[in-house]
């Protein structure tokens, strides 16, 4: 039995993940990242006394 061509080998592939479209998982990270996300903390507020604005010299 002399074959002419090299018997190749193929890896099994693995079964392929099914049904997920790549726009809903970027949407489910961008809502869990803004679920686990904490809120900012307020701006302090800074009104003071007004400065007088001085006259150019």
């Amino acid at each position: 039995m002399s074959q002419t061509e090299p018997q190749t080998r193929r890896r099994p592939q693995p079964p392929a993940l099914g049904g997920v479209p790549m726009s809903e998982l970027l949407a489910s990270c961008a809502a869990a990242a803004a679920v686990s996300t904490p809120p900012r903390a307020p701006e302090p507020e800074t009104r003071g006394p007004v400065r007088e604005h001085r006259e150019a010299a």
